[in-house]
């Protein structure tokens, strides 16, 4: 399994932009990719968390690619609301007690 933290400080005019087009990108990824899902979080300290699971890093890298052509206005309509991109942190994982609902 392939994990990856991203970060983000969101301008806080455009946070519901950010979620809806969060979202729709997330969608993509689950529909078209199999992707195993993502979190959206925000934290206390202001910075926007998304937790992704992904089978491989191959299997993200090419839906990242055809999502270039495919859903850029989500894609764009994210960015935009984004004030800053924080190095995303690839997670290894070590142990796993989260229980699903």
């Amino acid at each position: 399994m392939f994990i990856v933290l991203y970060r983000w400080r969101v301008n806080s005019n455009l946070e519901q932009q950010f979620i809806e087009n969060w979202l729709a990108r997330t969608t993509y990824f689950l529909e078209k990719y199999d992707s195993l899902g993502s979190r959206l979080h925000r934290g206390s300290d202001g910075i926007w968390y998304s937790y992704a699971q992904w089978k491989s890093a191959e299997q993200r890298e090419e839906a990242f690619e055809s999502e270039l052509n495919k859903i850029s206005e989500a894609r764009q309509k994210m960015q935009e609301a984004i004030e800053e991109s924080l190095p995303e942190i690839q997670l290894e994982t070590v142990s796993d007690f989260l229980i699903l609902p």
